[in-house]
């Protein structure tokens, strides 16, 4: 039984992608992890994509899937299936896996009943804290690039080091830097904005 929600946040797309490749590597299954890239990362991360939508039938048909929001990871891995679509307050995003669908649900679900939706809806969701959720989302409106993972009390150790080793950052360490900034929370119901200090790809 799943246990845990394992989220980092990427300063690059090289290194989200290299963590997602080391957890496949560590045998964490595809259906549970996720990747969304905010808008400084999509471009890298749509050529990526094209590269690698013909490994086999199953990918091609995720990469046509997720821009419609079926957002799936293909039989050639995660990052096989990665697909474009709008997040309110976040914008155009480049994503694959279950928190990218998690949060298309959600905006549905929020517009039906009030409630938080888009990526901070999905990442509440997911077990992920309000206050994690606020930094996280605010890290893809910048244009980093979340990776997600869904494992067993049995792996939070290794995965925990996986992402530590590719340079994912979490939340605290990321927050404490946004709030000597003077950001407070994210809103999605502001425009996105990209963070011109982060670095490009």
């Amino acid at each position: 039984m799943l246990k845990r929600t394992i989220t980092r946040l990427f300063d690059t797309q090289s290194q989200a992608e290299s963590a997602i490749r080391e957890l496949e590597a560590l045998g964490i299954p595809v259906h549970n992890l996720s990747i969304v890239a905010g808008r400084s990362s999509a471009e890298r991360t749509r050529a990526f994509a094209r590269e690698h939508e013909n490994d086999d039938d199953t990918a091609e048909g995720a990469g046509k899937g997720a821009a419609t929001g079926g957002i799936i990871g293909g039989g050639a891995g995660l990052l096989a299936g990665l697909g474009l679509l709008v997040i309110p307050g976040i914008g155009p995003v480049v994503a694959a896996g279950w928190l990218a669908s998690m949060a298309v649900g959600a905006v549905a679900g929020a517009v039906a009943g009030g409630a938080t939706g888009g990526l901070l809806g999905a990442l509440n969701d997911a077990g992920v804290s309000e206050g994690d959720a606020h930094v996280y989302a605010e890290g893809v409106r910048r244009g980093g690039t979340l990776v997600s993972a869904r494992v067993e009390e049995a792996d939070v150790g290794s995965v925990e080091a996986a992402l530590s080793r590719q340079s994912g950052n979490d939340a605290v360490a990321r927050g404490a830097v946004y709030r000597e900034e003077g950001w407070t929370s994210s809103d999605e119901k502001t425009a996105p904005q990209v963070d011109q200090a982060a670095p490009r790809v």
